[in-house]
């Protein structure tokens, strides 16, 4: 039953993400976006993937920082081959290449997996907090272009008119909100005895103790100055994959800077919804977003295709490479479990079925 349904839950998030593939092209010139796709200059693809590659070592090797401060000391291929063997799970099984890449480098670093999974959960804390920094920045830029396409998709009407006039009713319900969350807070902690009992109260609590320990861990970098810098070098390039992409189309090329932070904000949002490989989200919030810029639907479509196509042949690729060599060294990886210091760690073996 449980592999029936894992199979279901995935045949119903490829469904998802091809319902909104067939929404991102409704009512659409095909054969102008096939025109696009076949005029685009991939040369500015191609230096968006050899930046991308880039990103990925400088991504792995702030990973391996995180690892070191955490008393493991992983060699930085072993570390970089597992995570980009959890990319290449991620646009298959989603979210799952997470623990997958935590248990590949338990068995070829002999990494502990709850070791390596706050780390991860650190890391995903840290990418929270920019991309939310980036789509508050993007709005502030360019506030009345989102407003104005939200009330155009909302029809212009009298209620959308009206809310932009008078903020009171909106105020109120914030108000409320804020009233309900603390009777909420309140109540939890009057019958804290009682809610310790419950097995999901107290799974929630230990996630969310593991997500602060694994924040508070950062303390303990050496190279504070260094953590930093490969955290903006990984952000730069994403933002550079999407900017530069923009000279690889006509109608697109004469974009700012702007619109390229727009592109990344929405596009890492679309990458991390719980689909395939961002299939459907990434191309829809594209796609609108660059329409918000003045992009016709079937070139902003065109250039969401290249981008994500790219990406993920570069991941592919990548990941591919970095599977075999996880594989050739399993079994040295396997025996390296009987050492002394090793016995008595917990291995898990991530479900993948």
């Amino acid at each position: 039953m449980k592999k029936f349904l894992n199979i279901l839950k995935y045949i119903l998030l490829l469904a998802f993400s091809g319902a909104l593939m067939v929404y991102a092209v409704r009512g659409q010139d095909l054969s102008r976006i096939g025109h696009y796709l076949l005029e685009a200059n991939y040369f500015w693809m191609a230096l968006t993937m050899f930046l991308s590659a880039l990103g990925y070592f400088s991504r792995g090797y702030r990973w391996k920082m995180q690892l070191d401060a955490a008393g493991q000391k992983a060699g930085f291929w072993d570390v970089y081959h597992a995570m980009m063997v959890g990319y290449l799970a991620n646009l298959v099984l989603p979210r799952m290449g997470e623990v997958i890449r935590c248990s590949v480098l338990r068995r070829n670093g002999g990494v502990p997996v709850q070791v390596g999974l706050g780390s991860v959960i650190t890391e995903r804390v840290i990418d929270v907090f920019v991309l939310f920094g980036l789509l508050g920045a993007t709005l502030l830029l360019d506030f009345d272009k989102f407003w104005t396409f939200v009330v155009d998709k909302l029809g212009g009407g009298a209620a959308v008119d009206a809310m932009s006039r008078n903020r009171t009713p909106l105020i109120i319900a914030s108000i409320i909100a804020v009233v309900l969350l603390l009777s909420v807070l309140w109540a939890m902690i009057r019958n804290l005895e009682r809610l310790r009992q419950n097995a999901l109260f107290n799974k929630v609590t230990g996630f969310l103790r593991g997500v602060l320990s694994g924040v508070f861990s950062i303390r303990r970098i050496e190279n504070k100055g260094l953590f930093l810098f490969h955290t903006f070098f990984t952000w730069l390039v994403y933002f550079l994959m999407d900017y530069l992409a923009f000279f690889a189309f006509p109608e697109t090329y004469d974009l700012g800077w702007r619109a390229g932070l727009a592109a990344l904000t929405f596009g890492a949002f679309g990458m991390a919804a719980p689909v395939s490989g961002g299939i459907g989200t990434f191309h829809l919030l594209v796609q609108s977003t660059l329409i918000v810029f003045g992009i016709s639907p079937e070139a902003a479509i065109a250039y969401a295709l290249v981008v994500h196509g790219a990406q993920t042949l570069l991941v592919v690729l990548m990941g591919g490479i970095s599977f075999v060599a996880s594989m050739l060294k399993t079994d040295k990886g396997l025996r390296g479990l009987t050492d002394e210091s090793l016995i008595g760690e917990p291995v898990v073996i991530a479900d993948v079925e």
